[in-house]
């Protein structure tokens, strides 16, 4: 019976394996996220309102009311944003913290009788829980593999990415990163949450996923690529939040890190939004503590409580602390480069053999891991626990299969403990909160956390980049806080001062790695005093801070700016370069050939020219009487394919149905022309013409933007950019000098009064007017 349960079993494992794709050509929708050789899955996004006929028509109808109805659906949906990104954010920690309390407890309890089978027990659950991960993202959700920030700067930078936002890849990257992070691997959730709560957002924003037919009419109202952007900004500033518990750090990380584009009532919303999960989280936990969530007590939401540590500082420890920031930033622009160039090799050479490549790589480093992380503790000799202290709190050595500190793992004695156990063979929330502890000066030694640096720093330098869900946040705070106690131990040593804490200095060192791998300040400074309960601490965050930045930023780039340059996405950074001072806007186009269509355009021609180029813009030109050409608006690729697929506008006549010039009936309404998030749209391959469609004609005049961005052509390269980047525009339009000037507009022409008719509005008139 037994027999042929277990030779099921492996048939069943057989067939699974069978069918995962073993080349790039068999993978679901496209195996690289990223091919800019394409063309189709890297597309700018229109952060510019296409004021066409039918937007204005649009903005006609429309009264106070459903402009009222209109933000009140912006606030509601980043309400449903932040419960969402909360829900999510707890059910992941709940299972990871599940999994772990399982499988520790399990582990814990097979090695009171054998060692073996206990490592044995303990590599095979993390290498399900890995494999279980590893599998979703190559099979199911490509898109959820890696932190999913970069790709999110990406989308906020201007760049639509095909399947970052998808239905699927919010499942893949929520249970992906439950088998990942509880399978022991050397990464983090924190990067993954940013990811889940933008994908909830812009599912919201565009009204659900038709495509699993869970789509609500009643939340399709956000039309526009621009209204998008903003929801999943707040998608972001939630994931933070309900990673590490800091709804103010949530805003500052996408105001510094994410977002290219920043308004005071976009600050409103993802305030809110933060709030909005700092209250779901709060109660999460408060009904966890009753003992309902299995193994969710102390660990899961990061939240290391150093307010009982060191209280004061001296000025002699100011020179160890500095010395903090130099090493993190010299180990962060290390951790950087050696990811980067592993990266690079990874999507190159060593993903391009298939999925199975993937698959087996994950588990391998899985198994790997699992050896290092049980293995090393039992080289080192046990130590006998510390003079027991009631008012601590803290119990050596700690229950088999508890959370806590010393760690009795393969002792000879009751009352001893295995320091680097304590670290490796435990959660990474609860290793952290061990190395931030207070009152527990000499708990580990110098040997043991020289060797876990060592391990730790080379597991997350090669783990990350495999095809699994994966944060960095974790990972650095652990790096850090390790080398920080190191030198915490020194001054101890050193200076003979009673009142210092190792622990103080282990979370200086957390916040000097992430300072020199990210690069973030203001919001990383704000995220570590909330998650560590401990205002005193906040000057001397900010020193070390500040130097680890500087000395990272003496060698490369941040770790998200390196991860998008390798993936492809090109960013357009906060300045131009330096060289674009001496660059006018002709030189960048000088080589190139614009492609134009006239208004009134046959249809075979349309369709010539969009299968001849894959431009996403045109210019539309009309001859005036006299015979001189003249430019009269900018049509985009997506709406010309709109008409093509609808047939509707087609016409016998090459001459146009108005020949004013001004709106005919309208046979589209706005919301024809909005393309979903991450998908790839509509192609000219999907669209089937007759032979008689082909000989008939389209007027562009109703469709067409009549008020693009114009620049002239000896314009600096570097005002073109600063408008291209802040606007957040996708073509600019480069023209000779004009012959004549129409008017001037001001300041006071700007300054328009509210007013109940539209058709009589009434300007500021000052004396000064000609000054302003």
């Amino acid at each position: 019976m037994l027999s042929n349960q277990l030779h099921n079993g492996l048939e069943t494992a057989k067939l699974l394996w069978s069918r995962i794709p073993n080349s790039e050509d068999g993978e679901v929708d496209g195996g690289s996220l990223l091919r800019n050789s394409n063309g189709n899955t890297v597309e700018s996004l229109d952060y510019e309102v296409i004021e066409n006929y039918a937007y204005r028509e649009e903005q006609a109808q429309r009264g106070k009311l459903y402009v009222g109805y209109y933000v009140a659906v912006k606030w509601f949906l980043a309400l449903l944003t932040g419960i969402g990104t909360g829900l999510a954010a707890v059910f992941i920690n709940i299972s990871v913290e599940n999994f772990a309390g399982w499988k520790f407890a399990l582990t814990f309890s097979i090695i009171q009788r054998s060692y073996f089978a206990g490592f044995v027990i303990y590599v095979l659950i993390n290498l399900i829980l890995v494999f279980s991960s590893v599998y979703i993202v190559t099979h199911f959700a490509p898109a959820a593999a890696g932190s999913g920030i970069p790709e999110i700067k990406g989308y906020l930078n201007g760049l639509d990415i095909h399947g970052i936002l998808l239905f699927r890849t919010l499942i893949g990257k929520i249970f992906g990163s439950i088998g990942s992070v509880g399978g022991g691997l050397a990464l983090g959730k924190e990067g993954p949450l940013v990811h889940t709560g933008a994908c909830i957002a812009s599912l919201l924003g565009q009204g659900g996923s038709s495509k699993y037919h869970l789509s609500s009419r009643w939340l399709q109202v956000f039309k526009s690529d621009r209204d998008r952007r903003d929801l999943v900004t707040c998608g972001c500033a939630a994931g933070v939040a309900a990673a590490f518990r800091a709804p103010v750090g949530g805003v500052l990380f996408a105001l510094e890190e994410v977002t290219s584009w920043w308004r005071s009532q976009l600050m409103w919303r993802v305030f809110f939004t933060s709030a909005i999960v700092a209250v779901v989280v709060r109660t999460a936990m408060g009904w966890c503590k009753s003992g309902k969530c299995g193994h969710f007590g102390s660990g899961g939401f990061i939240i290391w409580d150093t307010s009982d540590g060191q209280e004061d500082y001296s000025f002699e420890e100011l020179l160890p602390m500095a010395v903090i920031g130099v090493i993190g930033g010299l180990l962060g622009a290390l951790f950087n480069q050696l990811t980067f160039h592993i990266t690079y090799w990874r999507r190159n050479y060593l993903h391009k053999k298939g999925n199975r490549v993937k698959i087996i790589e994950a588990c391998l480093i899985s198994v790997i891991t699992s050896a290092i992380s049980f293995g090393l503790p039992l080289l080192r000799k046990c130590n006998p626990c510390p003079e027991s202290d009631h008012d601590s709190g803290i119990e050596c050595p700690r229950p088999p299969g508890m959370y806590g500190n010393y760690v009795n793992f393969y002792c000879g004695k009751d009352k001893e403990y295995n320091d680097l156990a304590t670290i490796f063979f435990n959660t990474q929330d609860d290793a952290i909160r061990n190395l931030f502890s207070a009152k527990t000066i000499h708990e580990f030694s110098a040997q043991s956390l020289l060797t876990f640096l060592v391990m730790f720093y080379t597991l997350a330098v090669v783990t990350f980049g495999t095809a699994v869900p994966a944060g960095q946040f974790v990972p650095g705070i652990m790096i850090g806080s390790t080398y920080g106690r190191l030198v915490g131990m020194f001054v101890v040593n050193f200076y003979k001062n009673l009142n210092v804490e190792e622990g103080t200095y282990a979370l200086l060192g957390a916040a000097s790695f992430l300072g020199g791998s990210m690069r973030m300040t203001v919001s990383l400074c704000v995220i570590m005093v909330e998650i560590t309960n401990n205002l005193k601490l906040l000057p001397l965050i900010m020193l070390v801070l500040l130097i680890s930045k500087a000395v990272g930023d003496a060698f490369n780039e941040g770790f998200y700016e390196q991860q998008a340059r390798l993936k492809g996405i090109a960013l357009l950074e906060s300045r131009p370069k330096y060289q674009m001072r001496n660059m006018m806007a002709k030189e960048v186009c000088r080589n190139q050939k614009v492609v134009s269509f006239p208004r009134i355009v046959k249809v075979a021609d349309a369709v010539s020219i969009l299968q001849s180029n894959l431009h996403n813009g045109f210019p539309v030109i009309d001859h005036v009487r006299n015979g001189e050409t003249l430019v009269i608006g900018l049509v985009l690729r997506s709406h010309l394919l709109v008409l093509l697929q609808s047939k509707v506008d087609f016409q016998h006549s090459p001459l146009p149905c108005d020949p004013a010039g001004v709106s005919k009936s309208i046979r589209h309404n706005f919301s024809e022309f909005v393309k979903p998030v991450s998908s790839k749209g509509i192609s000219i391959e999907d669209i089937h013409l007759s032979s008689d469609d082909l000989e008939m004609y389209i007027d562009l005049a109703p469709v067409l933007n009549p008020s693009p961005y114009v620049v002239p052509e000896d314009m600096s390269l570097t005002k073109v950019y600063n408008l291209f980047r802040q606007l957040g525009l996708r073509h600019i339009f480069v023209v000779p000098r004009a012959s004549r000037v129409v008017g001037m507009i001001t300041r006071e022409d700007l300054l328009i009064e509210d007013s109940e008719d539209p058709a009589s509005v009434e300007l500021h008139s000052t004396s000064g007017a000609s000054s302003i």
